[in-house]
Formats: structure tokens, C-alpha cells, sequence
């Protein structure tokens, strides 16, 4: 496989660029967070996303989208993180597409063609802990009639107070920690019995807990298998943690290039502080790590679109080396800047934010490293 884009790839990569830079750079974010915006995006270029095709990137031909795969969704994830530009994407057009794609021809008639329209926003409401651990669910869905009868909360679910569908694990079989038992549902965020509890995030962002009591389904709003939801869930996630890893290649190379140009610009002691050999080393090292990490995450993509069985494990690969990748990126932007890169007023300081955010969602490097060795038998 090649370890960079084609020519397609490469001309996706040139429109989002220029639209991301220019609709939603950093001041974008900034403004969103002064005057409190409640969705902690826009809807306004969620429309203007769809109106460039990004959102129904993965969705089928068949469904009304443009049937690419996740290399080209990396495309436009690798600018929304060097922008910081504040969206739904991740979560809707990512990890929402990809659980609808096993849903009935009914959900996915449901709720696709407002994602490809940009007027359908999701959120997946799959954690109920303080960690990352997607299979302890207890949640239980209980069959009622021709559907579901579902109890429970969900933690951590981003952007779903801005949401109209939830994608929500709940567990129809089994105990709290198997993984058997478990069954996706697509449940409209309106739906009685579904409240929230939102709060900021220190990003700028919102995530909410679920309240599920007594929220009733019918039986199309099943996403694969009942009691086999854990393969759906897998696929999911893979999906996310790719995406997420391409987002923080994206947000590690916004935050190098920043601090490149404060190294190019910065005089201590009539010099370029940049012409220093230390810093220089240091910046070399980073340039290493993010291409590693983008090298890594492109792999991931391509097994994923290949319906490889090695793309959970090189998901997770990507996942913990992005994770790394960007915290030293942001770290050694906060370093290099001094004491302005400490400062609220200098947007240095979003990228470091939004690292902290991204990294821990979909499972930390810690997580990812234990689920590796674990599976190479450590």
C-alpha cells in the first residue's frame, strides 16, 4: 500500500485546505467559546460541509452519498485539526454513517439523507464510565412489543445536546463486562424518556450525560445484530479512533507550524532564536514523530476501507502513536513560545486544548498499548 495520496486524494486534500483555513481557523473556535455557543459549533458551515460533499463521504452511492472510504475522510479530518474547526464530522459523519451502514433500509433511509444534507447532527452515547471501556455496558434494552423497552446512562456522549439522533450501546444479553450482549440502537435524540446533562468542555466543545428511562424503540432501530452489536461496535470504534488519529495529525502540524513560525520570527539577544541548535534538534525530532504517526494512521485508513481483518489492531497502532505524536507537539509548542504560549489571548493554547480532548477520546495511548500487548499475548 502507498504511503501517500493518490492524485484524488490529493485534490480533496486541496479543497479542504483553503475552505477550512478560511470558514473555521482557530479565531473561528475562539469566537465560538467567548459568546457561549451553545451547539459549540455552526450550524451555519455544518451546511456549508455539506455543500462540499464532506459529510456524505462515507455514505453509500446507493444512500445518496459519495461511497469514498476513510482515507478521504482522514483528508478532511487532517485540516479540521489543523484549524481547530469546531463540527460535528467526527462523530456524525464518521462514527454515526458508519453504525447506520448496519442498520435496516428503514434507519438508514431515517436518518442518512439529513447527514448528506448537513441538517441531521449525531452523537454516540457509548461510554458509561470515567474511562474508556465501550464494552462494560449496563444499559439494558428489554424487548417490548415489536421493539425495545431502554434504561440506563450513558456518559461522555459528545455534542449531544446539539443532536438529533443517539447512537447508544445497550446490553440485550449477558453481564455488565462481556462483550456478548450487546445490541446498537439509532434512537432519535427527541424521543420521550431521553434526557441530558450537558457541559463544557475545556476544548470549547460539549459533551452530556444520557438519561435513558423508559425510552421505547421499534425494532428498526437495531443496528446489526441483536446480541452480536459488540462486531458493529468494533467497526465503530475503529473508525473513530482512525478518524481521531487523523484529526491529531492534523492538530499536531497546525501546532508545529505555529511554533516554526515563532522560531523563524522570536529574537532573544539580537538573534533568531530559531538559529539555536538545541531548538533546532527539537523540532527535527517532532517533524519525525508526526510522520511517523501520519504513516501510521493512513495504514489504518487503508485496512479499514480493505475490510481488513488487521484494521482494529492498526487502528489502535495509530491511535496511541497520534496520541503521542500531538501531545509532544503541543508540548513543545507551549515550551518553545515561553510565556505568551501560557496566555489565553495567544491560540497556541486551543491546540493543547483540543489535544487533551482528542487523545482521550476513543481510548488514550495507555489504552491503546494495553489492548496491543494484550493481543500479542503480554
Amino acid at each position: 500500500m502507498p504511503t501517500y495520496w493518490n492524485e484524488d486524494q490529493q485534490m480533496l486534500a486541496d479543497s479542504a485546505r483553503p475552505f477550512l483555513a478560511d470558514k473555521a481557523p482557530v479565531s473561528h473556535l475562539r469566537a465560538l467559546r467567548d459568546e457561549g455557543n451553545a451547539d459549540g459549533f455552526s450550524r451555519d458551515l455544518w451546511r456549508e460541509f455539506a455543500d462540499m460533499g464532506f459529510t456524505g463521504l462515507l455514505v453509500g452511492e446507493e444512500d445518496g452519498g459519495l461511497g469514498l472510504g476513510h482515507v478521504e475522510a482522514g483528508v478532511v479530518l487532517e485540516e479540521i485539526g489543523r484549524n481547530l474547526s469546531p463540527s460535528p464530522f467526527l462523530t456524525t459523519s464518521i462514527g454515526a454513517v458508519t453504525a447506520l451502514k448496519s442498520g435496516s433500509p428503514a434507519a438508514r433511509q431515517a436518518w442518512l439523507p439529513g447527514i448528506v444534507a448537513g441538517e441531521t447532527v449525531a452523537a454516540l452515547a457509548l461510554e458509561e464510565g470515567a474511562r474508556h471501556r465501550p464494552h462494560r455496558v449496563a444499559t439494558k434494552a428489554q424487548r417490548s412489543g415489536n421493539g425495545f423497552r431502554i434504561d440506563g446512562a450513558k456518559s461522555f456522549a459528545v455534542q449531544a445536546q446539539a443532536s438529533d439522533l443517539l447512537i447508544v450501546s445497550a446490553r440485550t444479553a449477558g453481564g455488565e463486562r462481556e462483550a456478548d450482549g450487546i445490541t446498537l440502537f439509532a434512537i432519535p435524540r427527541s424521543a420521550p424518556g431521553v434526557t441530558l446533562q450537558s457541559e463544557m468542555l475545556v476544548d470549547g466543545g460539549h459533551a452530556a450525560r444520557v438519561l435513558l428511562e423508559g425510552v421505547e424503540v421499534d425494532g428498526d432501530a437495531v443496528l446489526g445484530e441483536v446480541d452480536r452489536g459488540s462486531d458493529t461496535l468494533g467497526h465503530v470504534l475503529s473508525a473513530l479512533r482512525a478518524g481521531s488519529s487523523a484529526e491529531l495529525v492534523g492538530l499536531a502540524e497546525g501546532a508545529s507550524g505555529m511554533t516554526l513560525s515563532y522560531l523563524r520570527t522570536r529574537k532573544q539577544f539580537d538573534r533568531i532564536i530559531g538559529s539555536f541548535q538545541a531548538l533546532q534538534h527539537r523540532a527535527a525530532q517532532l517533524y519525525c514523530e508526526i510522520e511517523v504517526a501520519r504513516a501510521a494512521t493512513l495504514k489504518a485508513q487503508q485496512l479499514l476501507d480493505d475490510g481488513s481483518e488487521g484494521a482494529h489492531e492498526a487502528a489502535s497502532v495509530a491511535k496511541a502513536m497520534t496520541g503521542m505524536a500531538s501531545a509532544l507537539a503541543v508540548q513543545e509548542a507551549i515550551q518553545m513560545h515561553g510565556g505568551i504560549g501560557m496566555t489565553d489571548e495567544h491560540d497556541i493554547g486551543f491546540f493543547m486544548k483540543r489535544q487533551r480532548v482528542l487523545a482521550e477520546m476513543f481510548g488514550d495511548a495507555d489504552f491503546h498499548a494495553e489492548a496491543l500487548a494484550r493481543a500479542a499475548g503480554y
